[in-house]
Order: structure tokens, then sequence, then C-alpha cells
């Protein structure tokens, strides 16, 4: 793939906040045709009317990736207007975070799949045809380091994240022979809504001040996403020294049993 965006379609899901709204912006700035999905079509319209104003072209569609039908429909609208969808950034998701026993089955742990990993594989799948068809794409899926690294109170999104890790690397053996990149994104904590979304009741949660403080801008994140963009690789950790932890957790898990079981100590007293 050139290293130009210029004239590429490029269709982002999880657009109307954070990482995928940043990335729209600076998509549209190297000269890409931007598909902006997501739920909130009133953020959508807004960000779209602001990157036409400085000359970019982008399209708003309203679309909820636990839905297939709306899938469906958000590809082929893509399709209908611009003809061709060159790059995928699976970006839509959330957290819940807490004691596995205080989440709703129902509200955190099944919607919490259904938007991060379900989500993700179904606009894949949506959208893939049509890459294999036209014989080139590049598929960005957003995940976490806590697709690498599981973290207490993270139960449930880290199983998210390990699958969409597990979905990425799966896919790109399936389909690179045929002229189509995968890449996994894997960012640390950035400074986005998700926060605001996690409905946490843990009390144990300030312990991880310490690695907040290395708390990355959305911004950066979007910025990198387009750099993975233009050169395409397997893997990107945000920020890259999280991979010692990773390391560590592949070559001695029991180290990092110990650090967290040292965070979270006496959680019902924290």
């Amino acid at each position: 793939m050139s290293n130009s965006l210029k004239g590429q379609v490029v269709l982002i899901t999880g657009a109307s906040s954070g990482f995928g709204e940043d990335a729209a912006r600076l998509f549209a700035r190297e000269g890409c045709r931007v598909v902006l999905a997501a739920r909130r079509l009133d953020r959508l319209q807004k960000l779209v009317d602001e990157i036409q104003k400085t000359g970019g072209e982008a399209l708003a569609v309203p679309v909820d990736v636990t839905q297939r039908e709306e899938i469906e429909v958000m590809a082929q609208s893509a399709l209908d207007v611009y003809g061709q969808i060159d790059i995928l950034f699976n970006n839509a998701g959330f957290g819940r975070l807490d004691w596995l026993e205080n989440l709703d089955t129902a509200r955190d742990i099944e919607t919490q799949v259904d938007v991060n990993l379900l989500g993700v594989i179904q606009v894949t799948r949506a959208v893939l045809p049509h890459m294999l068809k036209q014989g080139h794409g590049h598929i960005i899926n957003m995940s976490s380091v806590a697709g690498w690294v599981a973290v207490p109170t993270y139960s449930i999104y880290a199983s998210t994240k390990y699958g969409v890790r597990g979905f990425t690397d799966a896919l790109r053996r399936e389909v690179s022979p045929l002229g189509i990149r995968v890449s996994g994104i894997y960012p640390a904590f950035a400074r986005t809504e998700f926060s605001q979304h996690t409905r946490s009741a843990d009390r144990s949660r300030p312990r991880l001040v310490a690695l907040r403080r290395f708390t990355m801008s959305s911004e950066h994140v979007a910025r990198r996403v387009v750099q993975l963009a233009k050169s395409p690789r397997r893997a990107v950790i945000l920020p890259g020294w999280y991979g010692i932890f990773i390391a560590i957790e592949f070559l001695a898990p029991s180290l990092i049993d110990l650090f967290f079981a040292r965070i979270f100590k006496m959680r019902n007293k924290a």
C-alpha cells in the first residue's frame, strides 16, 4: 500500500468521540473520504460539517454495531456513495469495569461482548467481501493492552480485547495472501470518554494512579492509527514500553499475578 492515503475511503466505527473522532479528522486531512459510523447521529453530523468546511469529504451513517441489519446498511451506504472501502477502522467499543459479581448480566456483560467483540467481527464480515473483490484493503482493529495483560476488574473487557487480538491474528493469516492487510492497535490509558462510561464502583482503582500518569491523548493514538494505515504492521502497542509488561506476562506470568495482587489486596477494605 502506498504511503499516500489520498482518495482512499475510510470507514470508521465509533466515530462520534475519542479515537474514532480524532482519526476521522486526521484521515480527512490526508485527503481520504471518511465514512463516520456511530449511534449518535447528531455528533457525527457536526463532525461531517467540520470536515467539509475544511475541504474534506465525509459521510455520516448511524449504526448500532450490535445490529446486523444496521451493519449491512452501513457498509452498503459507503459503497453506494463512494463505490469502495479501502480502510476499515473497527473502533467502536466501551468498558464496564468492576468486580465480576457486581456486573449486570445484560447491560455490563452481554452488551460489552456484543459491541467490543461481536461488533468487530460482524462489521468486518460485512466489509471484507468488498475488499476481496477489489483485491486490496486494510482492516485496523482497535484492541487494548488489556488484550495482552488482563487486569482485575477488567474481566469482561479484557475477555473481549483478547478476543479481538485472536480474531485479528487469525484473520490476517486468512486474508493476507489475498492482498488484505489486517492490523491490531493496543493502547494503554488515554484521555477519552471511556472512563465516563465504565460505571466502576471499584474503590481499589485509585491504586492504578501510578500507571495513569502516563495517559496519552486521544489524538496521539489517532495519529498512530493513521501512521499504521500508511505503513501497515501486524500490531502497534502504545506506549511501546508497555511491551515490557507483555513480555513478562508471557515469560513470567506469576510476577504479573503478584504485581496485581499487591495493588488490589484487601479489595473490600480499600
